[in-house]
């Protein structure tokens, strides 16, 4: 089973790209996950992670994530390899999001009284290109 949770803040916006062979959608950020655990004496200690979200699960990440605010992310590794112009071999691995989540509270994140999207959380449970998208407003959550 390969199955990832992560919750973390972004390092950056997401950046969009589109595929050369279909024009398909993919937005790319990086999440930094505390650790859990901090050394007696020492700061606590970061991971940076890659993340790719495609078609509409991206969209919708690259419309609503912005730099520092914090989300949640279901999805699974993947590991991929290629070879450069001087025949360098390069490995990258990333999660590849399946559902993605807001994970700041309403008066923490940038989501304020001011913001046209007033949601708590929102997700992808399908990131097929058949599946649309919901948001629910935070009036519809058991606590």
């Amino acid at each position: 089973m390969n199955k990832v949770i992560l919750m973390g803040r972004l390092t950056r916006d997401p950046e969009v790209r589109y595929t050369q062979t279909n024009n398909t959608l993919v937005a790319s950020f990086s999440l930094a996950v505390n650790r859990r655990f901090v050394r007696q004496g020492e700061e606590r200690q970061a991971d940076f992670i890659n993340v790719v979200a495609w078609s509409k699960l991206g969209e919708f990440c690259s419309k609503y994530f912005k730099k520092g605010q914090q989300v949640g992310i279901i999805g699974r590794i993947q590991t991929r390899t290629w070879d450069d112009d001087q025949g360098q071999k390069h490995y990258m691995t990333e999660v590849v999001a399946e559902e993605a989540y807001f994970a700041d509270s309403k008066r923490d994140g940038e989501m304020g009284e001011s913001s046209n999207f007033d949601a708590t959380f929102g997700a992808m449970p399908n990131a097929n290109a058949n599946s649309d998208f919901e948001i629910s407003s935070g009036d519809d959550l058991p606590f």
